[in-house]
């Protein structure tokens, strides 16, 4: 028997996780982090959301940390962070379908325009402002052909849109155009009607959607961020919309967040927000992904969502 100590959320949803990796796994023993702390020596794994600095380097005999989210650099933040022990990024199916089901929801609302018609509800406007142009008129370039990236891309591809993706190194997928690295990004950009953003936060990703990368793109493009907040540079992108350069923008991830009560971007006719869900799976979902996740550790492999500390991601 293995030990997964929970250190994610507040020790009341403790026992949601307990059950849901009861379920799945009866062998596992599953323990909230504060008591695992008396025998800190005896835990093998520990699954993190944003635990306090310091507290994951307290477990010395970790095999793997597991994280629930995607994103994984606020815990490289941590000073004290154990850089020896493996760090795995959330993944499994239903991750994937709630980003695609999302990306695809924000080209849609971007092609059809319908926060204008939102806007005009909350008006009582009843003005008819048609939009002709179908999905197979569109390009939608995706930023960041990872394990996400590739998945939203095949989507956008069976749905009907011209799709086309852009990565540190050439990623191939059938009906989607591939572009890769520096020298092929002004071109990848400039065919793009819709950009998406599903990059990982590294240093070379942050900042890197400032003016000039965004003045590449055709006037009236519009742009969807999933993937982090910090790169984007929000006055450049209010600069674009506020010029006509950009149509519109569909925001899930925040430099700061909760978003700021005074940001500009709440008020924007043309900016549609949600509160970081374009892509969470459900409780058994992750506990059926950690627990494969473990299944392989424990067999000797290598889990494909292992944080690599060259690339960043």
């Amino acid at each position: 028997m293995v030990t997964l100590a929970v250190a994610e959320g507040k020790h009341a949803d403790f026992p949601s996780w307990k059950r849901a990796f009861s379920t799945l796994a009866p062998d596992l023993d599953v323990i909230w982090w504060e008591d695992a702390l008396q025998t800190p020596q005896n835990v093998e794994y520990l699954l993190v959301w944003q635990p306090e600095h310091g507290l994951a380097a307290r477990f010395a005999n970790l095999c793997a940390i597991l994280c629930v989210g995607a994103g994984v650099d606020h815990l490289l933040a941590d000073p004290h962070w154990p850089h020896d022990v493996p760090l795995v990024r959330m993944g499994g199916q239903e991750t994937a379908a709630l980003m695609e089901e999302y990306v695809t929801w924000a080209c849609l609302s971007l092609l059809r325009e319908t926060r204008t018609w939102a806007w005009q509800q909350e008006r009582r406007i009843f003005h008819r402002k048609l939009v002709t142009r179908t999905a197979a008129t569109t390009t939608v370039g995706i930023m960041g052909m990872g394990h996400l990236g590739t998945q939203v891309a095949r989507r956008l591809r069976d749905f009907g849109f011209q799709v086309r993706g852009w990565s540190r190194r050439r990623r191939e997928l059938a009906g989607v155009r591939s572009f890769a690295g520096q020298a092929e990004l002004a071109d990848f950009l400039s065919g793009a009607d819709i950009l998406v953003s599903l990059l990982p936060n590294t240093p070379r990703t942050r900042d890197m959607i400032d003016a000039d990368l965004l003045s590449r793109l055709p006037r009236g493009a519009a742009l969807v961020n999933v993937g982090r907040g910090e790169q984007v540079c929000e006055d450049a992108l209010l600069a674009a919309l506020g010029r006509g350069h950009l149509s519109g923008a569909v925001l899930d991830v925040f430099r700061e967040e909760p978003l700021s009560p005074d940001s500009a971007l709440w008020d924007h006719p043309a900016v549609t927000i949600s509160p970081h869900a374009a892509s969470e799976a459900s409780r058994a979902e992750q506990a059926a992904y950690m627990v494969q996740v473990i299944h392989e550790i424990e067999r000797g492999g290598t889990p494909a969502l292992l944080y690599n500390a060259e690339r960043g991601y």
